[in-house]
């Protein structure tokens, strides 16, 4: 019984999914309690206009949660795609709505989405997972209204060998200030079980940075599966206690109001 608190509905430019689906996915697969946490990635420069009308969403999510109250918990949040120059923007965003849970992202680095073979362009597959590194710490050095940084290899997922080259520690100077930062902030990371989905036989981040935040004292960890279709919410949850018992957690987050809560395993 664990709950899933990273999940898109048709909120999100790149999910078509009902919100009333997924609440039904999560109360089959027998989930204490989800999270909406639709993008709002504004600036993005590809295709996809990643933004919904908050008062829409409030509204809709809110008429959810009752109806399904006595089946489920259901919270209200939002990913948002950090660049520098939206500081102040989502700053005024996040204090004029009454989320429960904020995650912060990056998905575009410098203009570009890793996502697309574009960021890679000029640059070799260390270098451009460097560069991602390094763009977490620039937001991190002026952002602070957020709960947890979201999938912070996500760049694994879509470079030219996924994670076939990569590893925490050829990374781990910078992995290991990503962590510090966030630590010292008072803030968490997410296992994020999509890493499994995107066919890289790990979450994100990978096994090995979530014992390493542990070990550094880092306390807040959120449990998601980036679910963006019925089907993928709780993706691969029958591994996630392991996971979570080997990385040196006995429990795990999960925000309300903005607040910690922790659960036992």
């Amino acid at each position: 019984m664990y709950w899933d608190t990273h999940m898109h509905c048709r909120f999100s430019g790149d999910s078509t999914a009902e919100p009333d689906k997924m609440a039904l996915s999560a109360i089959k697969k027998g989930l204490d309690g989800i999270c909406f946490t639709d993008h709002i990635d504004w600036d993005y420069p590809g295709p996809t206009p990643f933004s919904f009308d908050p008062a829409a969403y409030f509204e809709t999510l809110s008429s959810l949660r009752q109806q399904y109250q006595t089946k489920i918990n259901i919270h209200i949040g939002v990913e948002l795609g950090l660049q520098p120059h939206l500081k102040e923007r989502y700053e005024a965003f996040t204090g004029k709505w009454d989320f429960d849970q904020v995650i912060a992202s990056s998905h575009v680095v410098h203009g570009y989405d890793p996502y697309y073979p574009e960021f890679y362009d000029g640059k070799t597959e260390d270098q451009a997972y460097l560069e991602y590194f390094e763009s977490i710490l620039e937001n991190l050095s002026i952002f602070r209204d957020f709960d947890v940084y979201g999938h912070i290899d996500y760049v694994v997922r879509y470079g030219p060998n996924k994670n076939k080259n990569y590893s925490y520690h050829k990374f781990q100077d910078v992995i290991d200030e990503i962590l510090r930062t966030l630590i010292a902030m008072g803030k968490g990371i997410e296992i994020n079980m999509a890493g499994f989905k995107y066919g890289l036989s790990h979450p994100n981040p990978t096994e090995e940075i979530l014992k390493r935040y542990r070990q550094m004292g880092g306390e807040i960890l959120t449990t998601g599966a980036d679910a963006h279709l019925p089907e993928h919410v709780a993706y691969n949850y029958n591994r996630l206690k392991d996971l979570l018992l080997a990385a040196g957690f006995s429990y795990y987050t999960v925000f309300e109001k903005r607040k910690a809560k922790f659960y036992p395993l």
